[in-house]
């Protein structure tokens, strides 16, 4: 019960998190003129701090990390980095497949969030909020 659930507030943060890094990269590429693949990298740093902040205060508010607040920020930069090389390569593939994509990266942001979803969530919460909360 409680996996469930906290695999339904981690959907949430990644469709929050989709949003943040979709809405970043392109209104970069859109009105800023960055090409695709710089400006994922600037929205994702962006997307990844929003979903550290929504995953540590709801998905696992239970749990805990047991470190300081920038450790646990730098700890899960560091395991969203496994998904980031999963999400970025399925991103680059359909940039790479779909060359109309380079105007509208967003397609290619959802199908790399997707793929990159479930390791992003294990590692979570498998190396990051690996404990339970206790009374004190």
């Amino acid at each position: 019960m409680r996996l469930r659930h906290e695999v339904m507030l981690f959907a949430v943060g990644g469709a929050i998190g989709f949003v943040v890094d979709a809405g970043i990269v392109q209104a970069l590429v859109t009105f800023a003129h960055f090409n695709p693949y710089t400006g994922r990298v600037i929205s994702f740093l962006a997307a990844a701090t929003v979903t550290w902040w929504w995953n540590r205060s709801h998905t696992f508010a239970a749990r805990r990390s047991g470190r300081s607040l920038p450790m646990e920020w730098l700890h899960w930069m560091a395991l969203m980095g496994g998904g980031a090389v999963v999400n970025y390569a399925a991103y680059a593939a359909c940039l790479m497949a779909f060359p109309s994509w380079h105007k509208w990266p967003t397609f290619a942001v959802g199908v790399g969030s997707i793929f990159a979803a479930v390791v992003n969530f294990v590692s979570a919460r498998v190396l990051l909020f690996r404990r339970a909360k206790t009374g004190s």
